[in-house]
């Protein structure tokens, strides 16, 4: 199995409250591919962080990131501007996309759930979430 190169996209300014179970799905990937995205299961990571010098720097270090990364896989249950910007950059730049919700929790939107480029995976329960990453990353 070859290690890949995750970007893990999930809700920073849009809402903490799924940062748990980022951090969780990040470790899980870390035991055998590398994370280029780890900061986004960071528990301290403020919704309202922020200076536009520093905003320069996330965007360019976010897209150089993506611009790396073999596989996006995007934790989407709460809505952000942020990582639908990172999903359409991924998608313009050809690196497959796989988006998890929480079904009973959350509607996502048609621009997702549409675009056939897209593998969207709705769970129920995180442990369903598990198995699909293996099989996204073998």
């Amino acid at each position: 199995m070859k290690m890949q190169k995750v970007y893990f996209a999930g809700s920073i300014r849009g809402g903490r409250q799924d940062a748990d179970l980022y951090k969780r799905i990040i470790e899980y990937i870390q035991r055998h591919h590398i994370v280029l995205t780890e900061h986004v299961g960071d528990l301290s990571k403020s919704k309202t962080e922020g200076l536009k010098d520093r905003d320069v720097a996330i965007y360019e270090q976010d897209t150089a990131w993506l611009r790396e990364a073999d596989v996006v896989i995007a934790e989407c249950t709460t809505p952000s501007l942020g990582v639908g910007y990172e999903l359409a950059y991924a998608e313009a730049h050809g690196i497959p996309v796989h988006i998890f919700y929480n079904k009973p929790r959350t509607n996502l939107s048609a621009m997702l759930t549409g675009n056939s480029r897209f593998q969207i995976h709705p769970y129920k329960t995180e442990e369903e979430i598990y198995p699909i990453i293996e099989v996204i990353l073998t």
